[in-house]
């Protein structure tokens, strides 16, 4: 589990690529203070699991489903990403609830700077935006981000000068991809609500009712 609150900017030490698939090298520093095999870090969103570390470097396998449905492809040697290691236990909760497991990417349509913030409309793909509500929250590149306004297909956050200068996304600009995860007590909600039986007169009857 994460918060959504970038640690560190890394960077892409080498990319190794597979048949739908890849081998991260990921340089750092602040994340591997206490880094071992197995821990799991965000890379830009996307929760991965450690398989080696050097003083300087961790490392980690993409799947061919993270591949598929992030923007991972995108990524090259010497990109720099968006860090952020698992919640402690006794951690303190600064963001909203962030899994790491993307549900789609969206595209930026506009950049806006307005005052100290920089405003963003991210279009979205369609399915994602039931579950995006004015003032709710959302992953957007592993950031904890509010909505401030929807639009048929798009989202619009606002980034504060501290997101701006810790985390990638103030540099992205219009017509890059960026990962989306969507609010987790959303995708709960929806998912009890329609698990739940249907209760017509023949669910009763069959149930003993």
């Amino acid at each position: 589990m994460f918060t959504g609150i970038v640690e560190e900017v890394g960077r892409v030490a080498s990319l190794r690529a597979k048949p739908q698939a890849m081998e991260l090298t990921i340089a750092c520093s602040l994340v591997l203070e206490d880094v071992k095999r197995g821990d799991s870090i965000s890379i830009n969103g996307v929760c991965l699991t450690v398989s080696t570390f050097t003083h300087n470097t961790f490392t980690v396998d993409v799947i061919p489903e993270t591949v598929k449905t992030s923007t991972m492809s995108e990524l090259k040697s010497g990109s720099r990403v968006n860090l952020e290691r698992a919640m402690p236990a006794n951690g303190r909760f600064g963001g909203h609830f962030v899994s790491g497991h993307i549900d789609g990417t969206g595209v930026i349509r506009s950049v806006k700077k307005e005052s100290n913030a920089l405003t963003k409309v991210i279009e979205v793909e369609p399915e994602l935006m039931k579950y995006m509500m004015l003032k709710g929250s959302v992953a957007v590149d592993g950031t904890s981000l509010t909505i401030f306004d929807l639009g048929n297909k798009t989202i619009t956050i606002s980034l504060i000068p501290t997101t701006q200068e810790d985390s990638l996304l103030g540099e992205k600009g219009i017509g890059a991809r960026v990962n989306i995860e969507c609010d987790l007590l959303a995708k709960y909600t929806e998912r009890i609500q329609t698990a739940q039986p249907k209760m017509t007169r023949s669910w009763l009857a069959e149930n003993g009712f």
